[in-house]
């Protein structure tokens, strides 16, 4: 069984910053790729930042240049910096993971999600 929960959202006005961590837990073989995504109220979710074990990183144009998606191998942890913050960053951000099970077939887990509002 295998656990993402994040952490770190709340509350802040704009302009300012966040850092979010994403935690797996669990019976973990290897963590694959690794993304943060958002879903704002009546909307889809989308990708904000997605990253693979070595360490490549892409971003929304939306959050480029305002983010900074990284991960710690060793503690099987995600996070996300995001600065500058925006109103319309406001939204519940969730991360996933590719990882193996026993079978050694990829599969993907998500975070229960948690809410960040950019307000003032």
């Amino acid at each position: 069984q295998v656990q993402l929960v994040e952490s770190g959202g709340g509350l802040v006005q704009p302009g300012g910053s966040l850092r979010l961590s994403c935690a797996a837990s669990g019976t973990i073989f290897s963590i694959y790729a690794m993304g943060w995504y958002r879903q704002a109220p009546g909307k889809q979710r989308e990708l904000v930042a997605h990253i693979t074990r070595e360490g490549s990183t892409n971003y929304a144009t939306s959050v480029k240049g305002r983010s900074t998606i990284s991960r710690d191998n060793a503690k099987n942890t995600l996070y996300l910096q995001m600065n500058s913050l925006k109103p319309e960053d406001t939204a519940v951000y969730y991360c996933n993971g590719v990882m193996p099970d026993n079978m050694n077939i990829p599969r993907t887990y998500w975070g229960q999600g948690i809410q960040v509002t950019v307000s003032s």
